[in-house]
């Protein structure tokens, strides 16, 4: 008794039923640039969304994201014997639509195996229409494949400016990721020196960065990371003689601090100046955070909390 089906079953199930085997409807890369190369009349359909097509795309590309297939396939061509090839990222959507072109007619539609990434690998040119540099695209180009983000998200997130206040424990999390992230400017104001004790939570220094001060340990940290952000180190203690005059510049304060006077300060500098106040604090095992803005609506810390708590009920 037969236990196993093998791929000579398979395809004699696909011959019996009249649909192509999915390896038929695959064209090799190098194939598919030879044909490109030498046949003027094939049609080349892009099917991936508007966020992948702005990292580049292959010359000559229509675009035609995949649901809307069906609608757009009669304006591909009248003659149902044209060269058309498709191609996504990697392969898998484009032999979808290549199968299901074959099934409304076209007898001569094949999927690019491996897709734009196998394009891109095997040397082929690209298209780019987009406001970023190739390494910028390549840089970022896994936050630009979020619909949140997209090229319009990423392109604010390069304006942006952001004036981290502390360059401790909380700003080495948030400091990296903001670097990371494509961030355009980051100030960091901070008056302390790296010791030894910092180093089991303070990931921007290291042991080499002992005695140095933290803003340059956390200028030269965020350059490793992502050397396109333009970082600001302020060496000195924000007061609420300095504090208006600093923030002036920037777009927005994350409040990295470890005391609540300076927590308070921040958020009395921000509420006059209009600008969002991102708060945040841990001790231990426990921590807090947030975003005031009264400008645009919201409340400010001190509608949450009208005076400072005792020293002895927030420790630093």
């Amino acid at each position: 008794m037969k236990t196993s089906v093998t791929s000579d079953d398979i395809h004699e199930v696909l011959a019996c039923s009249g649909e192509k085997d999915p390896a038929e409807l695959q064209i090799p890369i190098e194939d598919a640039k030879e044909l490109l190369r030498n046949n003027d009349r094939v049609i080349l359909v892009d099917v991936r969304s508007d966020g992948e097509m702005c990292l580049g795309s292959i010359k000559g590309a229509r675009s035609v994201p995949p649901g809307l297939i069906e609608e757009e396939a009669d304006k591909l061509s009248e003659d149902k014997d044209v060269p058309i090839l498709v191609y996504c990222s990697s392969g898998d959507r484009s032999l979808r639509t290549a199968k299901k072109l074959t099934e409304m007619g076209f007898s001569n539609v094949r999927s690019i195996a491996g897709g734009f990434t196998a394009w891109l690998n095997s040397g082929g040119e690209m298209v780019i229409g987009s406001r970023f540099t190739v390494e910028q695209l390549d840089r970022y180009s896994r936050n630009m494949l979020l619909s949140e983000v997209g090229e319009e998200g990423q392109t604010k997130l390069m304006n942006a400016k952001v004036l981290m206040v502390g360059a401790g424990g909380l700003a080495s999390s948030a400091g990296l990721y903001l670097a990371a992230c494509g961030v355009g400017t980051l100030g960091i104001a901070d008056f302390d020196r790296v010791e030894l004790s910092n180093l089991n939570r303070q990931v921007l220094h290291g042991t080499a960065d002992i005695g140095s001060l933290k803003v340059d340990s956390a200028k030269s940290a965020i350059e490793r990371v992502n050397p396109n952000v333009n970082v600001i180190p302020f060496n000195l203690r924000l007061t609420s003689d300095n504090a208006l005059n600093i923030i002036s510049d920037f777009d927005i304060v994350m409040d990295a601090s470890d005391n609540v006077d300076t927590k308070f300060m921040l958020n009395d500098a921000c509420f006059f100046a209009g600008k969002p106040y991102v708060f945040g604090g841990a001790v231990g095992f426990d921590g807090q955070a947030g975003v005031f803005w009264p400008k645009a609506g919201g409340p400010c810390l001190r509608c949450l909390f009208p005076k400072p708590p005792p020293q002895h009920l927030a420790p630093t």
